[in-house]
């Protein structure tokens, strides 16, 4: 195998990247029990069109920090992290959380195979993703460790669980604009930190480094969830509409154009910490670039996110 067909140091582009991403995610789980209706979910919930977001920065941001171990290892770890991403979308689709009746276009677990296997599947898929980071080659001991413990740390009761909790148990209570961002962060940030901590423990960046990247996903989270939050009366989005009406979201608390101001924040934050940590390349900013540039169309055009 030569070095550009194990690396991602031959200059691929996002499209490229993101093939190799559902690639090996259908590898990854063509052993799934095909037979049941578990297995069946997972690999519907994971294989079924989606933007790949959090695979992509993660590959992208061990691109720009001059990543050069071994192709499978990233793929290993950003799709653990797209089985964990899935396996709450699972869950936050069920009746007693968000009750929704459709994602990526289909209708959601539950509604197709049962409240109870969707249950089942979402387990499947984070004891998998655990599995898959602990047993990947190319990092040592100590490094699979502390991925696995950055990833759990980040899925637990103080990430995505309280996350999920406070977000429901908001519903039709006036929140201010810290308890939101403090919601948001929960919902969607931490796992962007523990994803890019991972990658900075596999490329052996420094402790500032290592910070810079806690910060630029801190920044990233938000404006992620900000973008999804003006999503939601979209009829583009593949999801069921109007979901967050009587949710303390930031559009229903400041309206779209203050939360429009607080994307351009964080996205300028963002690239002011991509800055800072020096990276050897731009793959990553042009990407939330065209991200934002998508996703803000027709909101306010005349803003500047160059």
């Amino acid at each position: 195998m030569s070095e550009n067909e194990n690396t991602f140091s031959g200059g691929l582009s996002v499209h490229e990247i993101k093939s190799n991403i559902e690639q090996h995610l259908a590898a990854l789980l063509q052993n799934c029990d095909g037979k049941t209706a578990v297995g069946l979910a997972m690999q519907e919930s994971v294989l079924g069109q989606g933007k790949r977001i959090r695979p992509l920065m993660m590959l992208l941001i061990a691109h720009d920090l001059g990543y050069a171990g071994e192709k499978k290892t990233l793929l290993d770890l950003a799709c653990a992290v797209e089985m964990i991403h899935s396996a709450s979308l699972i869950l936050d689709d069920i009746p007693c959380m968000d009750n929704a009746d459709m994602r990526r276009g289909k209708p959601t677990i539950h509604k197709k195979y049962g409240e109870s296997v969707a249950i089942l599947a979402a387990i499947g898929l984070l004891t998998r993703a655990f599995a898959l980071v602990s047993s990947t080659s190319g990092l040592s001991g100590e490094q699979k460790a502390l991925a696995v413990s950055e990833l759990a740390n980040a899925v637990g009761e103080q990430g995505l669980v309280l996350g999920q909790f406070r977000d429901l148990a908001g519903v039709g209570q006036n929140q201010d604009i810290n308890d939101i961002t403090a919601t948001n962060e929960l919902k969607t940030g931490v796992l962007f930190i523990a994803m890019l901590q991972v990658i900075g423990l596999t490329s052996d960046a420094s402790e500032a480094t290592r910070q810079r990247l806690s910060a630029f996903a801190t920044d990233f989270g938000q404006l992620f969830q900000l973008l999804d939050d003006l999503s939601d009366s979209h009829y583009t989005t593949g999801k069921d509409r109007n979901k967050d009406a009587g949710k303390p979201t930031l559009v229903n608390v400041m309206g779209r154009d203050h939360v429009c101001d607080r994307v351009y924040h964080h996205f300028h934050s963002a690239n002011e910490h991509l800055d800072a940590i020096g990276v050897a390349g731009q793959e990553t900013r042009r990407f939330i670039h065209a991200l934002l540039t998508l996703a803000l169309a027709g909101e306010k055009p005349a803003m500047k996110i160059a």
